[in-house]
């Protein structure tokens, strides 16, 4: 075992779990799920069966993922906040088997006590602010706030707030890299050296 978990934690049959990956007090990773390496799971976190964590996904306290729920590599997950995975629930009616895909691409935020509908992928390097309820597809580099969310501006890969000209160009003010904005779709210019 290359990984840490904390005597309380509770880790079903089925999963495999990344080296250097931590899980931390009260949290449940259930069956079959697959966690990559140096995650570092919260407090009283519960990841359902067969969620799929890429690396260095970092879940803060009390967050719920649900099955059908995937993170690429590098997402933050903000305390409390918390996945659906059926559009119409219903305690009467078992719906198991109409579980919603949700895809979070890489390096994406999501803030505190936000709620993600399922169906609806975040993109990469996306920005959910706190408390926003995410109804819809989420663009890559999107800055989105409020119930329901909507989108407010476009956000580096460092998690700073694009300014851009009227030509579409922008630069974040601490890694000093370059984006374009054309057609509502935010691009990093790759330097060429």
């Amino acid at each position: 075992m290359n990984y840490f978990a904390h005597e309380t934690a509770v880790i079903d049959e089925g999963c495999n779990i990344g080296d250097g990956t931590k899980v931390w007090h009260f949290s449940h990773i259930m069956p079959n799920c697959e966690i990559g390496e140096k995650c570092n799971i919260g407090q009283n976190v519960v990841i359902s069966p067969e969620v799929i964590l890429g690396k260095n996904v970092k879940i803060q306290n009390n967050v719920s993922i649900y099955t059908g729920v995937i993170c690429e590599d590098d997402v933050f997950l903000g305390p409390s906040m918390v996945f659906t995975n059926v559009m119409n629930p219903r305690s009467a009616v078992n719906r198991r088997g109409e579980y919603l895909k949700t895809i979070v691409k890489k390096g994406a935020s999501i803030g505190a006590n936000a709620t993600i509908v399922c169906g609806h992928d975040i993109g990469r390097f996306a920005f959910i602010g706190a408390g926003a309820v995410v109804t819809k597809t989420v663009p890559d580099y999107a800055l989105v706030v409020g119930n329901p969310a909507r989108q407010i501006g476009w956000m580096s890969e460092f998690g700073h707030r694009l300014e851009f000209d009227a030509n579409g160009s922008a630069i974040c003010t601490e890694s000093n890299e370059k984006y374009t904005l054309k057609n509502k779709v935010v691009t990093k210019v790759i330097a060429e050296y």
